[in-house]
This record gives structure tokens, C-alpha cells and sequence, in this order.
């Protein structure tokens, strides 16, 4: 059952949102809820550990990417999923969100030693 493109090609409706929101409590927890978490990771933990992330403007850009590139594989691999843009403003929101909750350890991650091997420092004569 999977719906037709007609929501990649206009502009956000909320239509499958307002059906969610429609549907029983546990039906609307579970696919917020559920979309909110499905980057949220990507959000926090990219921030932390690679410093050219750390923005919300560019945790933004890549948790939307990346949702739209399921969300196109879902609908041209025809798993039977829903390819809904409501979908992709979710998952975004939730790594958005996410990257606001580990804002406070940007900096001192920064500030941390880098994986890399530092030069030795060679005493004076």
C-alpha cells in the first residue's frame, strides 16, 4: 500500500499527519513518537563527535537528507511503506531536537583531543 507521489511534488499539506492525529492515542504516539526518535541519534551524536556538524542549521540539512533518501528508497523499492513528506518534517524535527539536547557538550567536545597523533615535543638544549 504505498501512496502515490503526489506529496513529493506539492507543498506540505499535514494531510498523513492529520490522518495520524485522528487515529487512537496509541497510533498517534507511536508515529510521532516513533518519527521524532528515527534520527534523533544522528543529532545528537554527530554534533559531539564531528565539529564541522556542530549547528542546528547543518544537523537540519543532513537529518533531511538523509530522511528523504529513505523515504524516496521506500516508495522506488516498493517495500510497502508510506513515503509521506509529513514523514521527512518529523524525522528532521526529532535530530533538530536532538542536536538542541547535547548543545551543551559542543563546545568541550571541540575543545577534546582529536584521534589524531600530535607531533612530540622535543626538549630545548
Amino acid at each position: 500500500m504505498v501512496r502515490g507521489w503526489h506529496g513529493w511534488l506539492g507543498t506540505f499539506n499535514g494531510r498523513d499527519l492529520f490522518t495520524i492525529l485522528g487515529a487512537g492515542p496509541l497510533t498517534v504516539t507511536v508515529q510521532i513518537v516513533g518519527n521524532l526518535l528515527v534520527f534523533a541519534a544522528l543529532g545528537f551524536l554527530a554534533t559531539l563527535r564531528f565539529a564541522a556538524l556542530a549547528s542546528v542549521p547543518r544537523i537540519l540539512a543532513l537529518a533531511a537528507g538523509c530522511s528523504v533518501l529513505v523515504e524516496v528508497a521506500q516508495y522506488a523499492l516498493r517495500l510497502g511503506r508510506v513515503s509521506s513528506v509529513d514523514d521527512v518534517l518529523l524525522n528532521t524535527a526529532g535530530a533538530g531536537l536532538a542536536s538542541l539536547a547535547s548543545r551543551r557538550w559542543w563546545r568541550a567536545s571541540a575543545g577534546a583531543p582529536s584521534d589524531r597523533p600530535r607531533a612530540a615535543l622535543v626538549p630545548d638544549r
